[in-house]
């Protein structure tokens, strides 16, 4: 049976109202700590457990977590995720950005606390790219086999989590709890195989799917990710079947129209026709999204296929990307200076990401 089991209605909603005490006890303390918060988006990597040792005991119990691997990593698996990632690194970027995210706003409760952040419809181009960095940051070669960045890059993802259940918790007048918890187990788990499952899925409707056995290491790298992240991962799928039930499950729980949904879609079309240089791609954003999310999830969404295109012409229209990431032997490097470079010149600053700083009283 595997996790088929645990895959029920009753126990998705109990996940409805689990956040993460670990983050969100480190988060109480940092509300009131504006120079620990600055501190922590100095760092270049984590601190040792030698340093963790003189930090307030909220913070530090929050970052040693991360100096603890987990006993259930398989190395063969994980290399072949990254070799995956190396290899398509560029096409998996652009699945985050017309499959993954429109298919996220399509969950109508998830969607609430999305559209609560301004700056995801306020500068969607930033978040986009900040999207991007955390992904390209979790598939740096080497990560979770040895000591790595990208557990940095997880932890403050982990933490922004936090500050985003507080803040909504706290100053968002108009939640209904029916919502459930903002950020709960259920909407994590749910975004986490909006990357993943879903790139699979995408990478398949454009005749370029890597096999099972490529999918299934991709999902054991999300289930490491995932871990870091704070979430249930005894409810995280290990083979492709289970993905697809619960991914069945949840869309079946939560797609449906809602105005939240319908801010969030409009505003990554408006960016994608506004700042892709190129007209062809611009002018398909609204098809490509449609294609790749599907009929049910694009009537959801209020979008549609403008015109019938074949398989090939979706993915040479992806290959010459919104990143502008194109060229002759794809590596991990090769995306990363280019993302980084593009992102600088479109934003004027290096892109980095950062945990929220609370006023100073």
């Amino acid at each position: 049976m595997g996790k088929l089991s645990l895959y029920t209605n009753k126990n998705l909603e109990s996940l409805r109202k689990v956040g993460d005490s670990l983050a969100d006890d480190a988060v109480l303390f940092l509300i009131g700590e504006a120079a620990w918060c600055e501190k922590i988006n100095s760092w270049k990597a984590l601190p040792s457990k030698k340093e963790l040792a003189s930090f307030p005991a909220e913070l530090k119990s929050f970052f040693l977590f991360f100096h603890q691997a987990p006993d259930f990593i398989v190395p063969g698996k994980v290399k072949t995720a990254q070799e995956f990632f190396d290899k398509e690194g560029n096409l998996y970027l652009s699945m985050l950005g017309f499959y993954s995210l429109p298919y996220c706003y399509a969950f109508a409760d998830g969607a609430q606390v999305l559209v609560r952040s301004k700056r995801i419809t306020d500068e969607v181009g930033m978040r986009l790219s900040e999207t991007a960095l955390f992904l390209l940051d979790c598939f740096v070669p080497g990560t979770f086999l040895e000591e790595s960045k990208s557990l940095l890059t997880i932890a403050k993802v982990r933490l922004i989590h936090a500050f985003s259940r507080y803040f909504v918790s706290h100053y968002a007048k108009d939640w209904n709890p029916d919502w459930g918890l903002p950020i709960n187990q259920e909407d994590m788990i749910g975004t986490n195989l909006a990357f993943s499952l879903m790139v699979m899925r995408g990478m398949e409707k454009l005749n370029r799917f890597p096999g099972v056995e490529t999918h299934e290491a991709v999902l054991h790298y999300w289930k490491v990710i995932g871990h870091y992240l704070g979430i249930e991962i005894a409810y995280w799928p290990e083979t492709a079947k289970e993905s697809f039930e619960l991914e069945k499950l949840i869309r079946k729980r939560h797609v449906r129209p809602s105005e939240a949904g319908n801010t969030l879609i409009r505003s990554l079309l408006g960016f994608y026709e506004k700042s892709i240089p190129d007209t062809t791609l611009s002018s398909l954003s609204e098809t490509l999204v449609a294609y790749f999310v599907g009929k049910e999830v694009a009537d959801v969404l209020g979008i549609k296929e403008k015109a019938k295109l074949p398989k090939s012409v979706y993915a040479l229209v992806l290959d010459f990307n919104f990143l502008k990431q194109s060229g002759g032997n794809p590596s991990y490097l090769k995306t990363r200076t280019q993302f980084l470079e593009q992102s600088k010149n479109q934003f004027g600053k290096e892109l980095r990401l950062n945990i929220p700083v609370p006023k100073r009283p």
